[in-house]
């Protein structure tokens, strides 16, 4: 399986309860979505066998796809030719977590309060004054 083709599947489980990964795999239509849905099954099982926790209170931490060996094969061609065909592989990695250990976002920093002279609106300058208009000199002639 292609690790591109597994990588649009495993977006769609991230961060969802395991029983709604669940749900979404199973309605949808690609290959890889049954390959993940084992993967799935069997870390909910590590879970519950080794850890001691309930499979339906787990939430898919992370859900990532690496690039695996590329297995090489060659088929018939016309002319006795052969062309290489590439198949590759992926592994496929599932992590789950308790909901109270959940990775929560990052608190933001707090904001230093703003001094008072900059919440005070400026003064407004008064309009300038409009200069009478020149006399006109007389010419002498």
């Amino acid at each position: 399986m292609s690790p591109r083709k597994a990588r649009l599947v495993t977006e769609h489980i991230r961060g969802r309860s395991v029983p709604e990964a669940r749900t979404v795999l199973a309605f949808t239509p690609r290959a890889a979505a049954r390959e993940i849905e084992k993967v799935l099954r069997s870390a909910v099982a590590n879970a519950e066998a080794n850890h001691n926790l309930r499979g339906d209170e787990l939430v898919v931490s992370s859900a990532f796809v690496d690039e695996g060996p590329v297995i090489k094969r060659f088929r018939a061609r016309a002319r006795g030719r052969g062309v290489r065909i590439q198949k590759p592989t992926c592994h496929i990695t599932v992590t789950l977590v308790a909901p109270e250990r959940a990775p929560e976002p990052a608190p933001k920093a707090e904001e230093p309060e703003p001094k008072a002279a900059a919440n005070k609106p400026a003064a407004k300058k008064p309009a300038a004054k409009r200069k009478a208009p020149a006399k006109k000199k007389e010419a002498k002639a």
